[in-house]
């Protein structure tokens, strides 16, 4: 694989605040954690934990209090229906323990690295990108926070930054304070060594941040996006309305050799792999545009017998741990190993799968609930376009060269 941004930026699992008694809703959330609320038609967790698993998080640890067991059962429920698998574990901090103190209480659980998000708000930012920052971060620094302008951040916590640290960290704006703010926006990507400045019972926004901030120790990411936070009745029939219209994304399906990547033959390792020019670029501009992003390829190097599915998926991890390294992502892929002629007997059948047939991209229609009419796939051969068609995508065939000039007009189309 050719060189690249450091790898690092991979982090696989991201804890979520989910213990709050949401006083401040009343009766609406009185038999229901806040986080579990219907927003559209399924519940705000469901939006947010769909989110994440697009950025690579393959884990997610509940911080969880009030109402746990309930809490328990709908996230069994939403995970049974997310696109991608997630393995969801739980912490339960035995008293009122705050946001700083449900992470003592988790320590055990904890990677080394770690995202950590709010369960009862959503930016709609491009993690990568936070993540791709993290990693030149030096190693004194324990925590990355989003940030994001608003004109009035009297609601959140509000930070102060200086060549990219945070100098100053506020739970709520300073009684002095006028006008607009860089707001904290709830997600952060932590050093499992954050826990050792925590207790049995504090909070990470009033007593931990502020006191890191201060020694230097907090780095930030501007992010911009639609923000939500459920925390009163207004936002949270506001939820209602408005997220289900802004997480509807487009999407872009791209081939993948002679189209993400050099077409050499039947690439399965990364020894063989390089993207082709501008591919990186166009990655990272569609997520930051708020695109969904999937390969869509034929693998017939499987039923050739030159390269295992295991091998396969081991290459498909590193290209994606790369791109978000670069700031972008791919959110899933499909593969069809299947020929009608293939060496191994085991793959010798025809597939719906195989393109120029659609079943590829049917299935990602299903399970991310895309509108194929929102969807453009881009590949190098007929048959790319061919799939796209019968599943009622507009399909553009890539001539080669560079594949972010060629992604761009595409991108800024409207969808």
């Amino acid at each position: 694989m050719s060189s690249g941004a450091s790898l690092t930026a991979t982090v696989r699992q991201c804890a979520i605040l989910a213990g709050g008694l949401a006083t401040r809703l009343g009766a609406i959330s009185a038999q229901t954690p806040k986080p579990a609320l219907q927003i559209g038609d399924r519940p705000f967790l469901a939006w947010q934990m769909q989110e994440l698993c697009r950025f690579g998080v393959e884990e997610v640890l509940f911080l969880t209090g009030h109402l746990s067991d309930t809490l328990r059962r709908t996230v069994h429920a939403i995970a049974a229906d997310l696109p991608r698998p997630l393995t969801i574990r739980f912490s339960e901090e035995p008293v009122r323990a705050g946001t700083g103190g449900a992470l003592f209480h988790a320590a055990a659980q904890l990677d080394e690295r770690f995202l950590l998000c709010n369960g009862d708000s959503l930016f709609d930012t491009n993690i990568a990108a936070l993540l791709a920052d993290a990693a030149r971060d030096s190693a004194d620094c324990l925590a990355r926070m989003t940030v994001r302008e608003v004109a009035d951040p009297s609601r959140y916590g509000i930070v102060t930054l200086e060549q990219g640290r945070v100098v100053k960290f506020h739970e709520r704006p300073p009684e002095e304070h006028v006008g607009p703010g860089l707001m904290n926006a709830g997600i952060y990507l932590l050093d499992r060594r954050i826990v050792a400045e925590t207790t049995s019972v504090c909070s990470l926004e009033r007593d931990v941040l502020p006191r890191l901030a201060a020694g230097g120790l907090v780095a930030a990411t501007i992010g911009d996006g639609y923000f939500i936070d459920i925390g009163i009745p207004d936002d949270l029939q506001r939820a209602d309305v408005e997220l289900p219209a802004v997480l509807s994304r487009p999407a872009l399906l791209l081939d993948r050799d002679g189209t993400l990547n050099i077409d050499y033959g039947w690439v399965g390792t990364s020894a063989r792999w390089e993207f082709f020019p501008g591919a990186e670029d166009a990655v990272r501009a569609a997520t930051q545009a708020g695109w969904h992003v999937f390969i869509v390829t034929n693998q017939s190097g499987i039923a050739r017998g030159f390269y295992t599915e295991a091998a396969m998926h081991a290459l498909h991890a590193e290209v994606a741990d790369r791109l978000r390294a670069a700031g972008g992502t791919i959110d899933d892929i499909r593969y069809c190993p299947f020929h009608p002629t293939a060496r191994l007997a085991a793959f010798r059948q025809q597939s719906d799968w195989r393109k120029p047939q659609p079943g590829m991209l049917q299935d990602l229609i299903r399970a991310w609930r895309l509108d194929p009419a929102r969807c453009v796939m881009v590949g190098d051969q007929p048959t790319d376009v061919q799939a796209a068609e019968a599943a009622g995508v507009q399909g553009y065939l890539f001539p080669g060269g560079n594949l972010r000039r060629f992604v761009a007009p595409l991108l800024s189309a409207p969808r």
